[in-house]
């Protein structure tokens, strides 16, 4: 197969920073997706309604001349997250999840919760309203190997809101193990899960080759081969529960390859031509435009956009680094030559 054209893909799980590194963020995912779930987990957390609005408009202006694109945004949840703060969420109309980082789990996660049984009034109002819970699935305790974070977060919390919360909502964000697979498919249709282009096209061997790759580093961390396997049965399975989420975090060079590197892998310049490469890897395009286009839509109770892409077997080749006023960004697979090319 050459072409393939899909329906516009929307991309629910993306960091777009703020400030600088916002426009370079902007202009590359309002290229292929008509909408993105933002996450909340700025500098100063996105922790209100209010503060939602004022990051929301910030997006907007952002936005290259002649293009249409839409963020969706999230609060991120704390320990002083109120019942009220839930339901002005639900009715502001552009807020369309609530984001739970693990104190300590991931950047700018330091205002994460630190007991979520005590928010579990927050997750009851949140169950009432249908705003989803959005979960970074690990555990912070330090005596657990950083390769098991998932599955123990998985075992001795998530399982425990499923069972508490049956009708809420809940999205277990860039799955990176056979183990999550395992528990989204056992649950009710209420649970489903973003999966990455990295996570579908990497494994923990990749982090070093050649030497340490700080650009491959992100958390969840990178897991062995078999559970890149299965996480490329799960998302090319035509399953509704599984849907795309780049996870895109973009991070000043500097910062990357620092002798305490940051986490994140940015793939927003390229994430459908990624997403292609992983799909056809196992002859299964003719399944990637659910779970780029309607699954995450459906669950989120979105229409389906109305625009198309098309992707073009043409070659082209990933700049080195991308230039933005405070630095530069180096992207994910910088300098290679990718088979597919994505135009709208």
């Amino acid at each position: 197969m050459n072409e393939l054209i899909i329906r516009q893909p929307d991309d629910l799980h993306i960091h777009l920073r703020d400030g600088d590194l916002m426009s370079l963020a902007v202009e590359h995912v309002s290229a292929q997706f008509q909408r993105a779930i933002v996450m909340p987990n700025l500098s100063l957390p996105v922790v209100s309604t209010t503060m939602a609005a004022k990051y929301r408009a910030r997006i907007l202006s952002s936005i290259p001349a002649g293009r249409t694109f839409s963020p969706l945004m999230t609060l991120y949840l704390t320990d002083r997250t109120t019942p009220a703060e839930i339901r002005a969420a639900k009715g502001s109309g552009f807020v369309y999840g609530v984001k739970y980082y693990p104190a300590g789990a991931t950047t700018n996660s330091d205002s994460g919760v630190t007991d979520l049984s005590a928010r579990y009034n927050v997750l009851a109002e949140m169950s009432k309203c249908g705003l989803p819970l959005l979960v970074h699935g690990e555990v912070t305790d330090k005596s657990v190997d950083i390769f098991d974070r998932e599955k123990v977060f998985i075992d001795s919390v998530l399982s425990k809101i499923v069972t508490e919360f049956p009708e809420l909502k809940v999205i277990l964000e860039h799955i990176t193990t056979s183990d999550a697979v395992d528990f989204v498919d056992s649950c009710s249709e209420n649970v489903a899960a973003t999966i990455t282009a990295h996570h579908l096209l990497l494994n923990r061997n990749d982090l070093f080759k050649g030497g340490i790759k700080p650009h491959h580093y992100c958390l969840p961390i990178l897991k062995r081969e078999t559970h890149r396997l299965a996480l490329v049965r799960a998302a090319t399975s035509g399953s509704p529960k599984y849907f795309l989420g780049t996870d895109s975090a973009p991070h000043e060079k500097g910062t990357k390859e620092a002798a305490c590197g940051c986490a994140g892998v940015y793939t927003s310049h390229a994430a459908m031509e990624f997403y292609a490469m992983a799909f056809e890897s196992v002859g299964a395009l003719d399944r990637l435009e659910g779970f780029t286009s309607h699954y995450g839509a459906k669950f989120y109770g979105l229409p389906l956009n109305e625009g198309y892409v098309k992707l073009i077997k043409n070659p082209q080749k990933i700049v080195d680094q991308y230039s933005y006023p405070g630095g530069v960004v180096v992207p994910f697979k910088a300098g290679e030559t990718l088979d597919w090319c994505c135009t709208t």
